[in-house]
């Protein structure tokens, strides 16, 4: 929210007319949607966790409501939030990722999808294949290991933390077409690129550009 607000700048008073809270601990945001649409806002941000984002789309479409929406990457899953919501709830709903998400028919075919699918059924056959954290587990895992792979014999900490502000043009196969990771000494934030993606059908559908987020940056790939 705060970097919503942060972007609209000046416009930020008047453009948003609404917004609403919720505890982790209730048991649904019913009220918090109904108030939103009571405001008159054609347009929603859903920055929320799985189940509430889930829950926010299902009511939505409950009352009838039909705002352009906006779900936040960290509730675009398509297993854990979109399939429970409703597939015919979510028609048109637009968020950005940087991650492919395996529950969705997008990267059924995609060989990285694959590897990774065999990759859990050896190591972690106990995890959620549905949950998103198991796709970031498992890239912060190669991180570490192309960390000491550029290492080599000098494990120093010194070295370790060069190393690690010294990652130039990584491709990794559970990222998105395009997305890299970069650091320097002067940068240690990994990933600034995502892609906006539309749901459509039973997945998600990516346009445009990867649009970077760095700061100066001030355009798109």
């Amino acid at each position: 929210m705060k970097g919503l607000k942060d972007g609209l700048g000046d416009k930020a008073q008047s453009m948003i007319v609404a917004e609403k809270t919720y505890e982790v601990t209730d048991p649904t945001i019913d009220s918090q949607v109904v108030a939103l649409k009571a405001s008159g806002a054609d347009i929603m941000m859903t920055f929320a966790t799985p189940k509430a984002a889930s829950q926010t789309i299902k009511k939505i479409a409950e009352i009838g409501w039909t705002p352009v929406h906006f779900l936040a990457s960290i509730s675009s899953s398509v297993g854990s939030v979109i399939k429970p919501a409703g597939f015919e709830h979510a028609q048109g709903i637009i968020s950005n990722a940087y991650t492919k998400d395996p529950t969705d028919l997008a990267w059924k075919d995609d060989p990285a999808t694959k590897v990774w699918l065999a990759f859990m059924d050896k190591y972690y056959p106990e995890g959620d294949k549905a949950n998103s954290l198991s796709v970031y587990g498992y890239l912060a895992a190669q991180m570490l290991v192309q960390v000491l792979t550029q290492c080599g014999d000098d494990l120093t900490r010194a070295n370790i933390m060069k190393q690690t502000a010294s990652l130039k043009e990584i491709e990794l196969g559970m990222l998105l077409p395009g997305i890299r990771i970069n650091t320097s000494a002067a940068d240690f934030f990994p990933i600034e690129q995502m892609q906006t993606m539309r749901f459509e059908g039973e997945s998600w559908h990516l346009f445009g550009s990867v649009i970077v987020g760095e700061i100066g940056s001030g355009q798109s790939q």
